[in-house]
């Protein structure tokens, strides 16, 4: 049945502030230059609530730019990760070239050496969206990204969706960076197993909180509370009950108190662990 006009504003409303965390925690993954209203009304919202610090996504050339001013002008508030997604790898390669490809590599790893720039990210492999042609340039990339990492010490964040037999594969063949995040983690509990006893960090989103997501939620209880991270992914993957609305830092909460249900950790107890998680990841 289409849904009403009704039906369809209230999916524009954004969602209340939760109540507070007594812990604040980070957001540790944000697309800030994506979602409606400035940046300094996000910010606000977000501290409003526990969450004073958001990691900023810069996921192309452009936008890697952006994270890095936006992190430069709230450098209390933000931190900012630069790459090109896994999408835009094999975009560029097949619009632009080779040349290309390399060009807008070499630039976000010049932007990437700035200190406002804590991570690598968000990079990997996404065989989704991208089909078999464009595998290579993928994987070029992913290299390239997770090299800049390990000569700049500091952390890689990966963007997997539909490979993780292949991200795992070239992590283990090149040696990941002391600090590996799996972003908005999609595995399963075996793989959250591996994940763990190779250290990487593993950052749940809202769709834990959906009622089709059981999988996950089994990941997060095999996941350890000293691996664990906690994001919005913000515009998407808004956490029950508001799906399908705007999503946004400020509803960290609302995921991180899901995420304690099912560790069976008192809000204070999970918020403390990922709070510290960030700081080592990023600090």
């Amino acid at each position: 049945m289409p849904k009403s006009a009704k039906a369809k504003a209230q999916e524009q409303v954004p969602p209340p502030l939760p109540e507070p965390l007594a812990v604040p925690v980070a957001d540790s993954h944000t697309h800030l230059d994506m979602q409606e209203g400035t940046v300094e009304d996000a910010l606000a919202k977000a501290a409003a609530v526990g969450v004073p610090r958001v990691v900023q996504i810069g996921c192309d050339v452009a936008r890697a730019h952006w994270a890095v001013k936006v992190a430069a002008e709230h450098p209390e508030a933000v931190w900012a990760a630069v790459a090109l997604h896994p999408n835009e790898a094999p975009r560029i390669e097949r619009e632009e070239g080779p040349a290309a490809l390399d060009a807008a590599l070499a630039e976000i790893a010049a932007l990437a050496a700035r200190p406002e720039v804590r991570a690598i990210g968000e990079t990997g492999l996404d065989y989704f969206r991208t089909g078999q042609d464009g595998k290579a340039a993928q994987e070029r990339s992913f290299r390239r990204h997770l090299a800049l990492a390990k000569e700049l010490d500091k952390a890689l964040v990966i963007h997997d969706r539909d490979a993780h037999a292949d991200v795992l594969r070239i992590l283990k063949e090149d040696g990941a960076p002391r600090r590996t995040v799996f972003h908005c983690y999609s595995g399963d509990a075996e793989m959250a197993r591996v994940c763990a006893a190779e250290g990487y960090f593993m950052s749940f989103a809202g769709n834990v909180t959906f009622a089709s997501a059981q999988p996950l939620r089994d990941a997060l209880a095999a996941a350890p509370p000293e691996l664990l991270l906690v994001e919005t992914d913000a515009p998407f993957l808004t956490p029950a009950p508001f799906r399908g609305r705007p999503n946004a830092p400020y509803l960290i909460p609302v995921t991180l108190r899901a995420m304690a249900g099912v560790k069976g950790l008192t809000e204070a107890e999970l918020a403390g662990h990922v709070a510290a998680n960030t700081e080592r990841v990023f600090g």
